[in-house]
């Protein structure tokens, strides 16, 4: 074969493929078109759980989505795949729409629901957790239909299921595998060298099984309990561990020590700190978790900073019509926001770290109360809390005319109710104490509301961040006429 017929076929070659390529492209084009529209709708429909909470639509929307999708690759007539592809976007939609009534139906369902996912029943139980999702998937499509008792009453049978879903899974997750840890331990006669942290394990776990037959609709203080136990367990077993490698390797006291310096001096080199021990590892500890905390908090502010300014921006965007109106305006507004900082800046001075944490929310002041502390239980304020409670006052002063919101937070052990209970009454307790101390303040001036565990700030998992949740918010939202 000459050269110039081998140039022709791979010039005819190299035009076939362009060709084919293109043909690809414009196909695909065409398809993402078509189903656009149709392919949102799914998303948006998935987004709001409508394969669960509507499953009647949802299910027809997806035939037809399907169908139509089979249709389009054996070549069938585009219009007719156009229509049914506005059947499933429109079945898509009504299906996302019933959520909402689903949402309010079903709420505790719901919530038990997440809780089962949260103790992994869909894996620790396969069998009773498919059976509670069939039962809900059968009260969502009663109340598609209309039928609102009788969808109330299935998902209180499938609410009943996924709790004990929830409660088997949590035996299997964390009581069974810590119970398999501590026989371990046993067998390898952890006892020896961790006595203590493996009696810690065991008093957690009976804690953690008492609480659960106690009251076995809140579990997050016996799953807490589980996972401390378990966690507990494997620390004991580090320790035996490292007891025998230290035994085996003669290792000295000192030798001991100062590994276990090794890795404070890293954290403190991180932080630009210089690790000293020679008075132990108590003052460099608490000079890293300063330097962290304060971090923190610059973290915070910067963050609320952003946030207002990307507010100022867009305010100023929108007045940028009339220039010689808008200079006055931001001017203004620059001069109000100057002395809300000098404010704020002022109010962050009156309170110890210990005390309570002041945030800015673009104009609003947030107090966060960390050292006013209620009797467990109860919302009785007492004299310990009055010297800050008197500081709120004077934060409250600095800004005469405010409205202002006290919130009331708890943590999760508890039932929700119970919780949303005790926020409330917390919060009213601290409004009433302020009603009854400030003279220049109204009864509609100053509203009180309890979230209960609704909005942590921390992990409820651990003593320290149901400590911070536990907590009175008290939002000032400034007039800004009064400011001066």
């Amino acid at each position: 074969m000459s050269i110039f017929k081998k140039i022709k076929i791979i010039i005819f070659m190299i035009s076939l493929f362009t060709i084919t390529a293109g043909q690809q492209a414009l196909a695909q084009d065409i398809k993402e078109t078509l189903f656009k529209d149709a392919k949102t709708a799914l998303e948006n429909a998935k987004k709001v759980n409508a394969d669960i909470l509507a499953p009647t639509n949802f299910n027809k929307a997806m035939e037809l989505y399907k169908e139509a999708g089979s249709d389009y690759a054996s070549g069938s007539n585009l219009e007719d795949i156009r229509e049914g592809l506005k059947k499933a976007t429109t079945y898509f939609n009504i299906a996302s729409k019933a959520t909402k009534l689903a949402n309010v139906t079903f709420e505790t369902c719901i919530k038990a629901r997440k809780d089962a996912l949260k103790a992994e029943a869909d894996k620790n139980n396969k069998e009773l957790w498919k059976q509670a999702e069939d039962t809900f998937i059968d009260a969502a499509e009663a109340l598609e239909d209309g039928d609102v008792n009788d969808a109330k009453e299935t998902a209180g049978e499938a609410e009943k299921l996924f709790r004990d879903a929830e409660l088997k899974s949590i035996e299997v997750n964390y009581f069974q595998s810590t119970r398999n840890l501590l026989k371990d331990a046993d067998d390898k006669d952890v006892v020896d060298n961790a006595p203590k942290t493996l009696a810690l394990a065991t008093k957690l776990l009976k804690e953690a099984k008492a609480k659960l037959t106690k009251n076995r609709y809140d579990t997050d203080e016996p799953r807490n309990l589980a996972k401390q136990a378990k966690y507990e367990a494997k620390h004991a077993m580090f320790l035996d561990q490292y007891a025998r490698k230290v035994d085996d390797q003669d290792k000295t006291v000192e030798d001991i020590i100062l590994d276990w310096e090794t890795p404070l001096k890293k954290i403190a080199s991180s932080l630009n700190l210089n690790a000293k021990f020679e008075n132990g590892y108590k003052p460099i500890t608490k000079t890293i978790v300063d330097n962290i905390l304060k971090y923190q908090d610059s973290l915070a502010e910067l963050n609320v900073q952003n946030r207002n300014l990307m507010k100022q921006v867009k305010e100023m965007s929108k007045q940028l019509g009339s220039l010689s109106k808008e200079k006055s305006t931001m001017q203004q507004q620059l001069a109000i926001q100057s002395k809300i900082r000098k404010k704020f800046q002022a109010i962050q001075k009156v309170f110890s770290r210990d005390e309570a944490k002041v945030l800015r929310d673009g104009d609003n002041i947030l107090i966060r109360l960390v050292g006013l502390n209620f009797p467990s239980g109860k919302s009785i304020i007492g004299p310990d809390n009055f010297s800050l409670l008197t500081k709120v006052q004077d934060a409250i002063n600095t800004f005469p005319g405010s409205k202002l919101v006290i919130e009331g937070h708890t943590d999760s052990y508890g039932s929700e109710e119970s919780n949303l209970q005790l926020s409330q009454d917390r919060a009213d307790a601290v409004r009433q104490y302020l009603l009854a101390n400030m003279r220049n303040i109204t009864p509609t001036q100053i509203s009180s509301v309890g979230y209960g565990e609704s909005k942590p700030i921390a992990n409820n998992e651990t003593k320290e961040g149901r400590a911070k949740n536990r907590r009175i918010d008290i939002v000032i939202h400034p007039n800004l006429a009064n400011i001066k």
